[in-house]
């Protein structure tokens, strides 16, 4: 009898252990409260938005307000104080070239992002080399059959300047060289979403997104024979991808700073952060 009471007693002293710590827990959250504004990077805007949602379940007494209209838009939001997070495919706290650092911001590692260059289905061309894709982005190749395609005018659409996803793509996939600026078949456009709509649209189109974005409608060429998938990124063969940042007006505070501890947690990271095709920030460790 001794012993059974004294198992009742234990299995009670870790009931109430859990049910209190789960209160606890609970507490914490619930007492967070106020709204977060994150403006930028379109790029990452899918996993804002998933993120937004998964952390006001938790604390419903947050708001998240979330936009996308550039990665510039993102620091400079923050510098003007009418957004708490500036979402950016660069380290906006340093220079980079085309934009001079955002000073007294802190960077906060939050994916890491594969951008591919994508093409119309209509497109049966599905590798690349660097020259060839600085041919094409530069206008001096207009036809599809220059590259081992079809006999159809090449659509070169392009991501308006300020764009994250356009730093990226320059520098990894053309090797920094000069996008064309206008021409009869030349498009450009202000966010991923509006690339997703003009590539899958338009044919002969050839443009440059995240994997986020890629559909069926599209095809994400290789370069240099190589795809761009999530294992090639972390083995380091694909070279064009970028890390995704979170900006903020110095060390976050409140709930901003649960927000952003939320989405480099490895709960978010190795769930619905991989399940978006981003790739954990902790996948590169070795790269």
């Amino acid at each position: 009898m001794k012993t059974n009471w004294l198992k009742n007693m234990a299995f009670t002293a870790i009931a109430l252990t859990v049910a209190f710590g789960s209160v606890s827990v609970a507490s914490a959250a619930s007492k967070l409260s106020g709204k977060i504004v994150v403006n930028g990077s379109s790029a990452l805007l899918p996993l804002t938005l998933q993120a937004a949602n998964e952390f006001k379940k938790l604390n419903p007494k947050v708001k998240i307000a979330a936009s996308a209209a550039g990665s510039i838009t993102g620091p400079q939001a923050v510098r003007k104080g009418i957004a708490d997070i500036g979402a950016v495919d660069w380290d906006a706290s340093t220079d980079v070239p085309g934009f001079k650092k955002f000073d007294g911001q802190v960077a906060h590692k939050v994916a890491v992002i594969p951008f591919a260059a994508v093409t119309n289905s209509s497109v049966k061309v599905d590798n690349l080399s660097t020259k060839q894709l600085q041919d094409i982005f530069s206008g001096k190749v207009k036809n599809w059959k220059e590259v081992g395609g079809s006999d159809a005018d090449i659509v070169v659409v392009n991501r308006a300047f300020g764009s994250g996803t356009r730093v990226n793509f320059q520098i990894k996939a053309l090797d920094g060289k000069d996008f064309m600026t206008k021409g009869d078949n030349y498009k450009e456009v202000k966010s991923s979403g509006d690339m997703k709509t003009a590539i899958e649209t338009t044919p002969g189109a050839i443009g440059y997104i995240d994997l986020v974005y890629v559909t069926g409608k599209m095809s994400a060429v290789k370069i240099n024979g190589i795809a761009p998938t999530e294992d090639n990124v972390i083995k380091g063969s694909y070279k064009v991808w970028g890390y995704g940042y979170y900006m903020t007006k110095g060390q976050p505070e409140g709930a901003t700073k649960a927000f952003i501890e939320y989405v480099q947690s490895k709960t978010f990271q190795n769930g619905s952060l991989k399940k978006l095709k981003f790739i954990p920030i902790s996948a590169m460790k070795n790269v």
